[in-house]
């Protein structure tokens, strides 16, 4: 399905081979992806669990944003509201707008479902860039603070600032 395309960015469904492509690429920044993560995208997709939008920016694959559809963890978990995972845009293309871009159509197939969505944003620095962009475009933190491994941290509990230390945020749709 094509969700986006003007001249240079198309914004489509996920192809069973985009997988690859992002686990390349994954690598090659010293980052350890899982090839499952992408494959159970895809087969999340085709069975209607989570649709997957996959930017390409003068015809090669540039960047990636899911939508679970029926999410149940989190602070939001199992109560109706759809939630953004896994933006992200290659590293050479950033500040060009397709994150943005990626989120406008993310955003507007999460409002044919609710009329809020929220996500989950690392805290450490790695994750500034998308702090921001989220800020900017209206995300406010839940209030439920950081979580960690899926799980809320209480006060002054011990952990540790990678991947899965995250704050939540969520936003009001509006029709635009």
């Amino acid at each position: 399905m094509i969700y986006y395309n003007d001249e240079k960015l198309l914004i489509r469904s996920m192809r069973e081979s985009d997988g690859d492509v992002f686990y390349n690429t994954y690598l090659s920044y010293n980052w350890h992806p899982e090839r499952k993560t992408y494959n159970n995208y895809y087969k999340e997709q085709e069975t209607g669990k989570r649709k997957v939008f996959i930017a390409e920016y003068e015809n090669q694959v540039a960047g990636i944003c899911t939508l679970v559809l029926e999410p149940t963890e989190g602070p939001f978990g199992g109560k109706g509201m759809p939630e953004i995972v896994d933006l992200c845009v290659f590293f050479h293309l950033h500040h060009m707008g397709i994150g943005n871009k990626l989120l406008d159509v993310v955003e507007a197939e999460a409002f044919k479902l609710s009329n809020e969505v929220y996500l989950a944003v690392g805290v450490h620095s790695g994750y500034g860039i998308a702090q921001r962009m989220y800020i900017k475009r209206g995300y406010i933190p839940d209030g439920t603070g950081v979580w960690y491994q899926n799980k809320q941290l209480e006060q002054y509990a011990v952990c540790c600032n990678d991947d899965d230390l995250l704050l939540f945020l969520s936003k009001k749709l509006t029709v635009s």
